[in-house]
């Protein structure tokens, strides 16, 4: 069978069985370890999203193997981890203070500024080749020579450039830009990231509705993994995925500081239904843009209504959230990092001004192409998609785009 958008054959490549002692077994062997860690934590999410790949997903061969990699990738960063861990339980002593969360759905110029507020060299951000490759933790000395961004970079080039050239110019990947916390909830699998990959409904709304507590218990003990060797004054982190957990987040880091990110939901639902398919047809021959379409338009609904609840609930007050818009964001990037970080008190230094004045000079807009999508493509109505989001454009004043 020849890949349609490259003509890679993936005829000659073996075929996976998708099952869990299968996957379980390969991650040991690669390893030469045992120890997942605790099962009660992530062994529910992980027989549900193999179920689901198996019963739903109607992958290819090409998805069963993109599949198998995948979850064996989080597996290994299991084992590895989790011994590590044992041998230097010190690592749990590290301390994680006030970490800045941005949350907000996704298109909304959270990862620019991520990638943006990466450029202080006082923060800390998950960077992507260390959320791939885990172990061993992230040394200061050797934080941009490791080996392991190459092998990162390599992946991405067999991966995006080969079976989907187009997947860049919707969402730029690269080994050293900052990473989302899906990706470190993948660790208990227990992660939209999933779902943004592969066509798992049933494995989704489970995310949505369950209690993400052991989630971030997880989530603490992998930034204090990746801290203990790396240390800067403060985290910053970003994910589409926290509206989930967001009692969870408070329970695990009271002490949390969040920046929530505002755009006019119709468009970027339109932009993200148009990315979850071409995600889903690397690995898949019958990606229905239809479902697509109806799944996570209800999904970004469901977050927007938590996100509205938490403002009315007084906790947001309480503990101070920045409201980012991104209409004032994409005027000027810079002044928006000044904004927040003068609202949270923190320094700017002239040094990390620079470096992000540089930073965005060296990345203009769309330098991997457009990204060109309708709502109608995935089957959505404009009128009715403005009536679903109208409660939450009026309760955070949020106007809409062109």
């Amino acid at each position: 069978q020849m890949n349609g958008n490259t003509g890679f054959d993936y005829a000659a490549m073996p075929d996976v069985a998708l099952d869990e002692e299968t996957l379980l077994a390969a991650a040991r062997a690669k390893t030469g370890l045992a120890d997942f860690g605790d099962d009660a934590d992530w062994r529910e999410g992980f027989a549900l999203l193999v179920r689901c790949l198996n019963d739903e997903a109607r992958l290819n061969k090409a998805g069963r193997l993109i599949a198998f990699g995948e979850l064996s990738r989080h597996l290994e960063n299991r084992l590895r981890v989790t011994d590590d861990i044992k041998r230097h339980p010190e690592i749990l002593d590290v301390a994680i203070r006030k970490p800045v969360f941005m949350m907000g759905l996704p298109r909304t110029g959270s990862t620019i500024m991520h990638d943006l507020l990466a450029q202080d060299p006082d923060n800390r951000v998950p960077l992507t080749w260390e959320c791939n490759y885990m172990s061993p933790p992230a040394e200061k000395e050797t934080y941009e020579t490791d080996p392991r961004i190459a092998d990162c970079e390599a992946h991405f080039e067999r991966t995006s450039r080969l079976l989907i050239p187009e997947f860049q110019a919707i969402h730029e990947m690269g080994a050293r830009l900052a990473q989302e916390c899906l990706m470190l909830n993948a660790f208990d699998f227990k992660s939209i990231i999933f779902p943004n990959q592969f066509w798992v409904p049933t494995y989704q709304r489970w995310v949505m509705a369950s209690d993400n507590l052991s989630v971030y218990r997880t989530h603490k003990r992998l930034l204090q993994y990746m801290q203990w060797k790396n240390p800067r004054t403060r985290w910053v982190l970003k994910s589409t995925g926290y509206f989930w957990g967001l009692d969870a987040i408070l329970s695990v880091y009271p002490d949390a500081q969040i920046v929530m990110t505002h755009r006019d939901p119709v468009k970027l639902i339109a932009s993200h239904c148009s990315l979850v398919s071409v995600a889903c047809s690397m690995g898949s021959d019958d990606v229905n843009r239809i479902e697509i379409g109806q799944l996570w338009s209800a999904t970004w609904e469901d977050a927007m209504r938590r996100m509205v609840v938490f403002k009315k609930s007084g906790r947001a007050d309480a503990i101070g959230v920045f409201d980012m818009y991104f209409a004032e964001m994409v005027k000027d990037q810079v002044a928006m990092a000044k904004r927040i970080y003068a609202h949270f008190g923190l320094p700017m230094t002239p040094l990390a001004e620079q470096r992000m004045r540089d930073f965005i000079a060296r990345n203009p807009k769309e330098r991997h192409g457009t990204h060109r999508y309708t709502l109608e493509q995935s089957g959505l109505d404009p009128v009715r998609e403005r009536e679903r989001c109208r409660f939450y454009q009026e309760y955070f004043n949020v106007p809409n785009e062109g």
